[in-house]
């Protein structure tokens, strides 16, 4: 196997069927193999994927059974995978699983040359996001001190062996933050990829419910990315 995704499922029942049936001609033309993690869910995400799993044979199912965190659902997902090439996207079908597919592929052009990290780039988004978006970024670019932008866009691609040298990852969202920051931090090639961006069509975010829960989403970003600058994490 030379690639490998994790998509980590937190109450997604109205995505997984949609996911494995999207990805199940195209990843297995391409070497892909798809880890789902249904992260402590409490709706009926853990029947639908072991009712069905069985018929996609791209795919595996980690099961938790009590919430990880957004970062530890993924890391319990990177450390099964079997892949040279690993990394994650999101169950929300906001951005396309097939986004994988085309970073991977810029991934090999560049990794020819040196250590590569590839990132979605999101489009078609709200201004009401890319405001948010902005914000956030040219906060992280100034504490810092490198360009830091849309970190938590989808997919992200790396070597198996960058997530092997990670100490003390964070569990929460803020695992994209860290991720990003130290393959700054070890001189990796950053290549970000343009992706569409999408309304759910199932679900509700599990952050991003209103401007109370963002305001907690930026101070705890805030809070770790101090951590970040005075190296207590890394």
């Amino acid at each position: 196997m030379k690639y490998s995704i994790v998509i980590p499922c937190f109450n997604e029942e109205g995505t997984i069927q949609l996911i494995l049936e999207r990805t199940k001609n195209n990843f297995i033309d391409n070497d892909i193999e798809l880890i789902l993690v249904n992260n402590g869910s409490t709706d009926n995400t853990k029947a639908i994927i072991s009712e069905i799993i069985f018929n996609y044979p791209h795919a595996k199912y980690i099961d938790i059974k009590k919430n990880l965190g957004y970062g530890g659902g993924i890391l319990k997902g990177l450390s099964h995978c079997k892949g040279e090439i690993i990394g994650w996207t999101h169950a929300d079908l906001q951005t396309d699983p097939l986004d994988c597919i085309k970073a991977f592929k810029e991934y090999e052009k560049k990794s020819k040359y040196q250590n590569t990290f590839v990132k979605g780039n999101r489009k078609n988004r709200s201004l009401n996001d890319k405001f948010f978006t902005f914000g956030m970024s040219l906060f992280e670019t100034c504490l810092l001190g490198t360009l830091i932008y849309d970190i938590n866009a989808q997919p992200t691609i790396f070597p198996k062996k960058f997530f092997d040298s990670w100490i003390n990852p964070p569990k929460d969202f803020s695992l994209d933050l860290y991720s990003y920051y130290l393959a700054k931090k070890n001189n990796y090639k950053i290549k970000r990829i343009n992706v569409d961006f999408h309304k759910r069509i199932s679900g509700q975010s599990k952050w991003n419910i209103n401007f109370i829960s963002r305001i907690r989403f930026i101070l705890r970003t805030i809070k770790y990315s101090f951590k970040l600058k005075l190296n207590k994490v890394i």
